[in-house]
């Protein structure tokens, strides 16, 4: 696996670090319950939580924002986050196999589909349907395995690129069988996707740095996942044996509930569905 934004992650890391010399708490009940998140949604999500549920069920929530998926990982397994809600379970096992860690997910929360977006006024004016991108044209996707794979495989649903038979979830550009349009496809950590739009003609960017980059998934999109049979569902995710950690019971409850429920609906209008199992 390719660890995306080095600079960043170590950014982060000193940054985590600084805030976490105390350690996290143990998750067990009545203590701080410490979750690491991205800032959208998954940070906004736990946000509500703590603001309008959590002293009710007697959960006392910290939440410590990231901006790259590595270092909420590492801070899980190295114990100053008693949880984390950012990623879907294939990154988690991906995740798990590259580094030796042994994290595991709780719960499944929202799916924040993935989308093609394009440049502004790129050519003849804005895309609008990735179908018709120009021959030789320059698509950037997430730089790491199973997003990098997934942005393909997004791709491949409408015919843009066909990937060799069997080509699954960490597909790479290498699996690429037919490019009819002579695509360049061009790896970029995740999180500088959405300012990667200026010099490309089309980017696949995950949901939460579409949204904190203003973008609105439903509006915006050229081409938006469907919910349908989607493995990439977000969860919230701890160490393994803590799954059952009075606060962690206590915080998956809630981030399934109708409230949370309404809450996303409200919030995002589509651009992030509630989970549906799990």
């Amino acid at each position: 696996m390719r660890a995306p934004g080095t600079a960043a992650a170590a950014g982060a890391l000193a940054l985590a670090l600084g805030l976490t010399a105390c350690g996290a708490g143990s998750g067990s009940d009545g203590e701080t319950l410490v979750v690491g998140a991205t800032p959208t949604p998954a940070g906004e999500v736990l946000t509500y939580i703590k603001e309008h549920l959590a002293q009710k069920e007697g959960l006392d929530l910290q939440i410590r924002e990231f901006t790259d998926y590595v270092t909420p990982n590492t801070a899980l397994q190295e114990g100053s986050l008693d949880a984390n809600l950012y990623q879907h379970t294939p990154y988690l096992e991906d995740f798990n196999a590259s580094k030796k860690t042994d994290l595991v997910p709780v719960t499944e929360v929202y799916l924040p589909p993935m989308g093609v977006y394009a440049a502004p006024g790129k050519g003849d004016g804005k895309l609008t349907d990735v179908t018709r991108l120009r021959t030789g044209a320059t698509v950037a996707v997430p730089n790491d395995t199973t997003n990098e794979g997934r942005a393909l495989h997004l791709l491949a649903s409408e015919g843009v690129i066909e990937l060799k038979k069997g080509a699954g979830a960490n597909a790479t550009p290498e699996d690429i069988a037919a490019n009819p349009r002579k695509l360049t496809i061009k790896p970029l950590e995740p999180a500088q996707l959405p300012r990667s739009l200026e010099d490309v003609d089309a980017a696949v960017i995950n949901n939460n740095y579409a949204l904190d980059a203003g973008l609105s998934p439903a509006r915006d999109a050229v081409l938006l996942e469907s919910a349908k049979d989607n493995p990439y569902t977000n969860v919230l995710a701890v160490k393994k044996g803590h799954e059952n950690d009075p606060d962690v019971r206590k915080l998956a409850g809630l981030l399934r509930s109708p409230e949370v429920r309404k809450f996303i609906e409200d919030t995002y209008k589509g651009s992030v569905l509630p989970a549906t199992t799990g």
